[in-house]
């Protein structure tokens, strides 16, 4: 059975969606099943796993919406264990039209439940808010994983997010946890970076990953040419990073 993870951060540009792309990879790359699931509007996922927006059978909108099967949305990739519902600009009106269903935060959890046998895991790449669609993604989540940035204002916003789980917890979901907080855009030269980190520490102790993720031109590059770093430049640091990441991230599941 799947474990279901939510990656989460309400304030853009902390590496969210480089991180769900490229985690994917690197567990699928070391064997396990993961299913990918995008909902965030901008479908940067997809196109990161060189899928186009345009023309899609079904996405994480029409799941939300009733109107599609989770299965008859599932896209299989050209990338070992990894596959993927995709998201495109169509659910940015999701929001309005969840609001009038009936236990609309368990829309999504109801959906993928027939899917988790087929998976070790599935993670859901969250848009940067607190809106119903994160929401759906932390009811049905077991655990919910925070990329942060390390620069200045990292923790901005986190007290609200962790409030927000806070709630669901009471009202949706008691057993949701936290996986793990991921330190991205790291550049141990400089003296904000250890502030940063020593600051994060505090605030997430013994939940902080040990393995950083840097600043990286061949991250940066690989979406353009639709595919993750592992497979855009096996060599690059962001490359040998994220499989490290993988790694920890499996040894913390034993």
């Amino acid at each position: 059975m799947a474990k279901i993870i939510s990656i989460v951060n309400q304030k853009g540009g902390v590496g969210k969606t480089t991180s769900a792309v490229n985690l994917a990879a690197a567990l699928g790359a070391l064997g396990k099943r993961v299913l990918l699931v995008d909902i965030d509007p901008q479908g940067n996922t997809t196109s990161g796993y060189g899928i186009s927006r345009k023309n899609l059978a079904a996405t994480s909108y029409e799941i939300l919406i009733g109107s599609a099967t989770a299965a008859s949305a599932v896209i299989r990739t050209k990338f070992q264990g990894v596959d993927i519902i995709p998201s495109n600009i169509n659910l940015a009106g999701a929001e309005l039209e969840l609001a009038v269903i009936e236990k609309r935060e368990a829309v999504l959890k109801n959906a993928l439940a027939p899917l988790q046998s087929s998976y070790d895991f599935i993670f859901f790449d969250c848009p940067p808010s607190l809106g119903l669609i994160t929401l759906n993604a932390l009811t049905a989540s077991d655990s919910f994983l925070v990329p942060i940035q390390c620069e200045y204002y990292a923790l901005e916003g986190l007290s609200q997010l962790m409030a927000t789980v806070r709630t669901i917890k009471r009202l949706y979901n008691p057993l949701i946890e936290l996986e793990g907080v991921l330190l991205t855009m790291y550049d141990g030269r400089l003296n904000l970076t250890q502030q940063v980190v020593a600051e994060v520490k505090n605030f997430f102790p013994k939940k902080v990953y040990a393995t950083v993720i840097p600043r990286n031109v061949r991250l940066s590059e690989a979406p353009s040419f639709g595919e993750p770093v592992i497979y855009y430049d096996r060599g690059s640091r962001g490359s040998e990073s994220y499989m490290m990441l993988a790694e920890e991230f499996l040894r913390s599941q034993l």
